[in-house]
């Protein structure tokens, strides 16, 4: 039977597109990108090649399996044990390359404190890069988060002059002489949606076509060298520009998925890409109709003609999976199992270097590389070993000597630096209980961001002072990735690090002045964190819904507890916000409120209502970041008690009758007694074994309570 197979376009000898590139993108000057090709060899006919695409995604800057915010190691994840996993397939496979899919530069203190508490000169190169230099990486493209740190720091860690009037490669302060060239890893960084607001070009290059020489087999079985050309696209999501709106506002603008990718495909293959490798820093979502401004477009690329394998990210998820449970399951076009997309291979490699990604593209040449693919493998590849099993631990891939060590100055610098007190808490604030009414971890940030704009409006816009003012303050640590992604600051003395745990996030404070009704509508929004409960239903109900990220349910809160609302989770989405009063009264819809929040929400950030789109009544853009907000604070009130600052619950779920199953939830194994010490009584162990895959615990809320 003939193999089923692709045709792919034979090599070119003509790149004088390629060699033109950076007039339609940024210049990274990486003047190996795309070099000239030389004349085409001569493939015997009937040669196959394996190729294995590794890829990496979401790896946040954990350059090791270690929580800056609880000062400990763990082993489940981190750069240096990705590397292994590196090693590994490059020994099991003789060609490989290597691709990272974005959000890699920010989500630690160590790159938090290399971007803005002592910022990585021109000179020098970010953690991260450095690891990513010594892996051999071929590509890499932009994820959301790479921008979260302004252009200008981006410009200067990528080496890229992107070409925007009063963008340069780092600041005064960083690059002091204004250096044409800075320092940055050797492989090239792709994005081609992210445009020049002015010239609508790319300010990256869109596309790279890699020159690589692999091992193949000939017909008669013998090992030969031969040329292959892989093109490499890069996308990022489209709401960067609610996201980061303050950092790209008039710089920038970024087009659709599908848009970009059928502009630049043909070019790549014109310009002789033998294959084409899409790095698309987006989720898979095929169940919500295409749009070009999308979140999760990655897998309608999977549409556009000539793509041959897919990375995808953003969600920090798997992808293949054999999860019955998957978000990706019943999607159209999906095989889970064999991680296909309307044919197309594609992966999603978790987050923060947990997983591998390995498409493995076996390739047969017949007047030209044809993909067989009914011989293409798909899979991930974790760093853990053995699942945890009653007392035994997991186990864990080792760590690669050489990577950790490259970073040691950094990690160092970086725990010196958290490791300042700022005050003391009296109590543990985790977020373990926060999605069944734990404020403890919540309502210090709250009073943070309340006291900031009591004193702004005290001192700079007194207009405002007769506003009622609310805050808004989200669990950003849910649980999402085990029993490690939840926020718990032990009792005792609080450093920088308990603060950068309790807010997670490099935000910025701001403020917008929305009605009543629009609060109302922001408590709906919020409670579609729950699933619907059938009261009648004998079977286990799941109470959170996990495809509804927890750092989008916000709990708000004004001072002295004013604000008070419940969630009947019985109820449809958008018809769950009960006994919602203000000052003891049913709320004004008509009155107007001040909702202290950060940039991310008020862009747009989640598509809250009010706030969709970027639309919001913003009326304070404050310098401060949020954390330090919050550092401020905890200074100013040094000594935190239970009672006045992490008791204060101003929502509860709505008490029912008895039902006639248990509505359950995930947490850490072992740690009830702390919902009951801040308040939350009906709570109780369902199933105390740890789930094989999560390592949580499941427990009962008793919603008659």
């Amino acid at each position: 039977m003939k193999p089923h197979v692709r045709k792919i376009f034979a090599l070119t000898a003509s790149f004088a597109l390629v060699a033109g590139l950076s007039a339609c993108g940024g210049d990274d000057d990486d003047d190996d990108a795309t070099p000239e090709t030389p004349p085409a060899a001569s493939i015997p006919q009937g040669t196959t090649l394996d190729l294995a695409i590794l890829a990496t995604t979401d790896l946040h800057a954990n350059v090791l399996g270690y929580d800056y915010y609880k000062l400990a190691e763990d082993k489940s994840y981190g750069v240096d044990r990705t590397a292994t996993l590196i090693a590994n397939a490059r020994k099991q496979n003789a060609n490989t390359l290597l691709f990272d899919n974005g959000d890699t530069i920010q989500g630690t203190a160590l790159s938090d404190y290399q971007a803005l508490v002592s910022p990585v000169q021109c000179s020098g190169m970010i953690a991260i890069y450095k690891q990513m230099k010594l892996l051999s990486y071929d590509a890499a493209t932009m994820g959301n988060h790479e921008f979260n740190y302004g252009l200008p720091f981006l410009s200067q860690i990528t080496n890229v002059d992107f070409g925007l009037a009063g963008i340069g490669k780092g600041t005064a302060q960083t690059n002091p002489a204004g250096a044409k060239d800075c320092a940055a890893p050797e492989f090239p960084f792709v994005s081609a949606n992210v445009v020049s607001a002015a010239t609508k070009q790319p300010i990256f290059k869109p596309w790279v076509v890699l020159d690589r020489t692999f091992k193949a087999t000939d017909a008669s079985g013998n090992a030969i060298d031969v040329p292959l050309k892989v093109g490499v696209i890069g996308f990022a999501p489209p709401p960067i520009m609610q996201w980061d709106k303050a950092n790209l506002e008039g710089h920038v603008e970024v087009a659709g998925w599908k848009e970009s990718a059928a502009r630049y495909v043909p070019e790549m293959k014109a310009a002789g890409a033998d294959l084409v490798v899409a790095l698309a820093h987006g989720g898979i979502d095929l169940a919500t109709a295409y749009s070009p401004d999308m979140e999760n477009g990655a897998g309608y690329l999977s549409q556009v003609p000539g793509i041959d394998a897919l990375i995808t990210g953003h969600q920090h998820l798997l992808f293949p999976d054999t999860n019955a449970k998957s978000q990706f399951v019943g999607q159209p076009g999906i095989e889970l199992e064999k991680g296909l997309i309307n044919g197309v291979p594609a992966v999603q490699a978790g987050q923060w270097g947990n997983n591998l990604g390995q498409i493995t593209l076996k390739l047969a040449y017949d007047q030209g590389w044809q993909v067989r693919k009914d011989a293409t493998q798909v899979q991930r590849i974790s760093t853990r070993l053995t699942a945890q099993s009653g007392s035994t631990p997991a186990t864990y891939v080792e760590p690669d000597a050489a990577v950790q060590q490259l970073v040691q100055a950094e990690h160092a610098a970086t725990i010196d630096y958290v490791k300042t007190p700022i005050g003391q808490s009296q109590f543990d604030m985790a977020t373990y209980y926060a999605l069944a009414g734990d404020v403890s971890a919540l309502q210090v940030v709250n009073m943070a961001q309340i006291d900031y704009l009591t004193d702004y409006i005290a001192k700079n816009s007194p207009s405002y002072a007769g506003l009622p003012i609310l805050s808004a303050a989200a669990p950003f640590k849910g649980g999402r990735n085990g029993p490690g992604d939840f926020t718990y600051v032990q009792q005792g003395n609080i450093a920088i690090n308990n603060a950068a745990d309790l807010y997670l996030y490099p935000n910025t404070l701001q403020v917008v002045r929305v009605s009543g009704d629009i609060v109302r509508q922001w408590l709906e929004k919020t409670a579609e964190q729950f699933k619907q409960i059938d009261p009648a239903q004998v079977a286990p109900q799941d109470l959170i819904d996990t495809s509804f990220p927890t750092f989008n349910f916000d709990v708000l809160y004004a001072a002295g507890n004013a604000l008070q609302y419940e969630i009947d989770v019985t109820q449809p989405k958008g018809s769950r916000i009960t006994a919602l009063t203000y000052n003891g009264a049913p709320l004004d819809l008509t009155a107007q409120f001040l909702v202290v929040t950060n940039n991310y929400r008020a862009s747009g950030g989640g598509d809250f209502p009010g706030l969709a789109g970027g639309k919001g009544d913003i009326v304070l853009q404050a310098p401060d970041a949020s954390r330090d907000v919050l550092i401020s604070y905890i200074k100013k009130n040094p000594t935190l008690d239970l009672a006045t600052y992490g008791l204060d619950r101003s929502w509860r779920f709505k008490q029912l009758g008895a039902l006639a199953g248990p509505v359950v939830f995930a947490s850490v194994p072992g740690t009830l007694a702390m919902a009951a010490a801040h308040g939350v009584n009906n709570v109780s162990v369902y199933d105390a074994t740890p789930d094989a895959t999560t390592q949580l615990s499941r427990y009962a809320l008793d919603l008659s309570l």
